[in-house]
Order: structure tokens, then C-alpha cells, then sequence
């Protein structure tokens, strides 16, 4: 079983934000898989998706994003998934935009949602899918920009850029962290500028 846990932050004030990344990338893994989120537990909207012949529950907490850890360590517990099944799919700035990257583990890396995650499941083992939204631009705060729209050129590359992190997703589920990380892990196969242009 995997847990798989877009990060966002609900409400439809949020919904267009850099910082919902990870809400968009379970959304189109559940339109992929033809499931919706119809059930609630333990503070997040779920879905029961079969990933390449394993059972997955797909999660997005419904509290704030620094308040992430809390639904992710019930959903852990209620369907006994070990930490090492766990995917995290969140934004990051360190990231260009529309880049993935697959992580093994790690530190928050300043990441407020990551950081309540580490500290409620007790560790930081759980497997990170990391979208790239970009730093901000000359002195915009970051906090500012994370909670800001997407820009008219991220708009026009964001589905594509949703897909690719889609497919990592699948790529640690089918066939394991290690070759996910092989496969994501390089600029070649993940710019999003690499997409249908308009």
C-alpha cells in the first residue's frame, strides 16, 4: 500500500497558487486513474486508486500547510503504510519551474509543509516528488510568492509541467524510489519548457 499526499492549502482563495503544486499533481493522478475524491478521514480528502497492481491511497489534507503532519501520521496509522511508502508531492523553489525531481528521504529544506510531516511521522524516510515552481523574482518574499498565482508563462507550460510530476509519481510506485530518481533526476527530462508550446 502507498500513500501518496499532495500538499496545498485548502479553500477556493489558494487554488491557483504556486503552493498548491502538490493538490494539482493528485488531481490529475486521480483524472488519470479514473477516481475522484469522494471520502473524507482523518482531516484530508482521499481517493483509492490500484497503481500498477498496488493499492494506493491518494490524500489532500484539508488543514493549512504548515498543519500537513497531523492528517498525513492518522492516514499512516489507519491503513498501516509503512514511512518508506510514503510520497509527498510538494512545491519548491530550489527548483526551476517545471522541473521534478524524486528525493529519497532528507530534511525540510525550509518547506513548511515538509517540516510538520518530518515532525509528526517521528523521521524524514518518507519519498518526496519535488515540483519546481522557481525562486521568486528580485526582492519578492517568498512566502508571498509561494501563496501567489501562477505567472501567464508558467500557465501556459503548468499542465504539462502537472503531468511530468504525474508520472514520477508513477515511476517510484511501478518501479521504486531508486529508478524514479535515475529517471527524473536530470534537466534533460524534466523542463517543462520541453512541453507543447503555444
Amino acid at each position: 500500500m502507498k500513500l501518496v499526499v499532495g500538499l496545498g492549502n485548502p479553500g477556493s482563495r489558494y487554488a491557483d497558487s504556486r503552493h498548491n503544486a502538490g493538490f494539482l499533481v493528485v488531481d490529475r493522478l486521480a483524472e488519470r486513474w479514473h477516481t475522484s475524491f469522494d471520502q473524507q478521514r482523518s482531516g484530508a480528502e482521499i481517493a483509492k486508486v490500484h497503481l500498477h497492481g498496488e493499492g494506493a491511497i491518494l490524500a489532500k489534507p484539508q488543514k493549512f500547510m504548515n498543519l500537513s503532519g497531523q492528517p498525513t501520521s492518522a492516514l499512516r496509522s489507519y491503513y498501516k503504510v509503512a514511512e518508506e511508502d510514503i510520497v509527498v508531492v510538494h512545491d519548491d523553489m530550489e527548483i526551476e519551474f517545471g522541473q521534478v525531481r524524486v528525493k529519497d528521504g532528507g530534511g525540510h529544506g525550509g518547506h513548511n509543509g515538509l517540516r510538520d510531516i518530518k515532525a509528526k511521522l517521528g523521521s524524514g524516510r518518507f519519498v518526496r516528488v519535488r515540483f519546481g515552481v522557481s525562486r521568486p523574482p528580485g526582492r519578492w518574499d517568498p512566502a508571498d510568492y509561494v501563496l501567489g498565482s501562477w505567472s501567464k508563462d508558467q500557465s501556459e507550460q503548468l499542465s504539462y509541467a502537472v503531468d511530468r510530476a504525474v508520472d514520477a509519481v508513477e515511476a517510484v510506485v511501478r518501479d521504486g524510489v531508486s529508478s524514479a530518481m535515475n529517471s527524473f533526476n536530470t534537466d534533460s527530462s524534466t523542463s517543462a519548457a520541453q512541453g507543447p508550446q503555444a
